[in-house]
């Protein structure tokens, strides 16, 4: 499935919008607040008021004396006018009920529901909701203890009234608080965008010093005008650049080594040609001059090609892309391979060059790249050819870790080695010590170290192993170079 590239999002809207949801998602929890808080004050006064009437209306009640044979009779007066104040509301309507002891109806409403209490506590006003004539009503109600009788005859006030006036009251409440927020909410918004654009102009100011650099600007971006949450940001690119521009020194000073090492075969080779082409013009016509002129120009050709083919390998060893494309290939027949194709040359010189090893091993396999192992391998192969004298010797080896841990790659030769003090210097590009007699272009052990590097491997150098003086010609103790590629690098056989 083919990946799709993310979108290109804006900070500032991100920022923005995660601001401002909840803002917008908190506003309608808020107007359901104002309203239940509304309700609440709403209530309250009005409240107060029904328990005033109640407590009005109970302090008119009267209960006789019982005759004989008869119970105590209750009776209610209230003054006409208090009567007609009670039903002149304009807006709500009241009720009003008493009942007596025994739940008797004495006056007021008769249709007026009666709380269902258990417990039923005297001289306390109490509140609930009801619904009278299909209305909803608040209801004040008291229950009074019937004088001379026991605790569980008691009497019954409740006033009930509509809901007009509460409403009326809450709605005000909530417009006079609601209405401002369709101002305030706007400003807020207005303030929030107005305070991010502040808060981001740094990182607009950052985009335009950045882009007013020139190319070859690699100095690192001043800090001390970025905030503190971006000063990270600007330190990760101060590091790139650096990197950078230690990079690009790397590769300008490659490039001019480069360069001068291929002045010197270049200039031999054109020198030969004019000489012979002289040669030629004045008449000479001796066979073994004009051969030994050709030889010269070989010569210098093939070091040319030798230094071109070594340049390349060097770029292919830091190609990343290319150390990615890694397979499964079998370090013992590469090295095979290797040292077959450096018989002819290792008998030219009259070196013992051999393979020391299994034939065939499952636990040396890797995960790698094959052209750069096997140029690891020839580099290997060809530098211990290149230094070792006539009648020496050079070994290669595979030993495979028994107990899979690393795959070892291990190149002995019987010359001059390598002192302890330059072991670390023979793997820097074009490096060549100032003893070394020998012709060459100093980047082979600097391949290798950049292919073992591209696959996790350490190298190191050492003298090689003690020989007895029949097998070697005393002309050094010898170098041995050993390629350890790590357990996540070898694949199961």
């Amino acid at each position: 499935m083919p990946h799709t590239p993310r979108a290109q999002h804006s900070l500032f809207g991100e920022i923005l919008d995660w601001m401002l949801a909840p803002l917008l998602l908190l506003w309608p929890m808020s107007i359901f607040l104002t309203y239940v808080v509304a309700q609440g004050i709403a209530d309250r006064p009005y409240d107060r008021e029904l328990a005033v009437v109640v407590r009005a209306i109970a302090r008119q009640i009267s209960v006789h004396p019982p005759a004989a044979g008869t119970l105590s009779e209750v009776h209610l007066q209230i003054p006409a006018v208090a009567a007609e104040l009670m039903r002149a509301e304009d807006s709500d309507h009241v009720y009003f009920q008493v009942l007596g002891g025994r739940g008797e109806f004495v006056a007021g409403d008769a249709g007026l529901p009666v709380p269902d209490e258990a417990m039923r506590t005297a001289g306390e006003v109490h509140f609930r909701d009801e619904t009278m004539r299909d209305e909803a009503v608040r209801v004040a109600y008291l229950w009074l203890p019937m004088p001379g009788a026991d605790n569980e005859r008691v009497m019954l006030v409740q006033v009930a009234e509509t809901l007009a006036k509460r409403a009326r009251l809450a709605n005000e409440i909530i417009k006079g608080v609601i209405l401002p927020q369709f101002v305030i909410l706007p400003l807020a918004v207005l303030l929030v965008w107005f305070a991010l654009s502040r808060g981001i102009k740094p990182l607009s100011l950052l985009q335009q010093r950045i882009r007013k650099r020139e190319s070859s600007d690699l100095s690192p971006i001043d800090e001390r005008d970025v905030p503190d949450e971006v000063a990270p940001f600007v330190r990760a690119i101060n590091d790139l650049l650096a990197r950078l521009d230690q990079s690009i020194s790397t590769q300008k000073q490659f490039l001019a080594d480069a360069a001068h090492q291929l002045k010197t075969p270049l200039a031999g080779l054109r020198m030969q040609a004019e000489l012979a082409g002289r040669e030629i013009d004045a008449g000479a016509t001796d066979a073994v001059t004009l051969k030994n002129s050709l030889r010269q120009i070989a010569w210098s050709s093939q070091r040319a090609a030798h230094m071109v083919n070594q340049l390349l390998a060097m770029a292919r060893a830091e190609d990343r892309e290319q150390a990615l494309r890694k397979q499964p290939l079998n370090l013992v027949s590469i090295v095979m391979e290797a040292v077959r194709d450096f018989v002819p040359r290792a008998m030219e010189k009259h070196i013992d060059l051999g393979y020391e090893g299994p034939a065939a091993s499952p636990g040396a396999m890797l995960h790698g790249q094959p052209v750069l192992i096997r140029e690891m391998v020839r580099n290997l192969v060809d530098n211990a050819l290149q230094y070792t004298p006539a009648g020496g010797t050079v070994t290669t080896r595979v030993v495979a870790d028994p107990f899979g841990q690393a795959v070892v790659l291990q190149v002995e030769d019987t010359g001059p080695g390598i002192a302890e003090h330059e072991r670390d210097m023979v793997f820097q590009p074009f490096y060549r010590s100032p003893d070394a007699l020998i012709d060459g272009s100093g980047l082979g052990l600097a391949i290798v170290r950049q292919v073992a590097q591209q696959h996790r491997a350490e190298v190191t150098v050492a003298d090689a192993s003690p020989r007895t003086p029949a097998a070697g010609d005393g002309s050094g103790p010898g170098a041995l170079i050993t390629v350890r590629f790590p357990l996540t690098q070898a694949t199961p056989g």
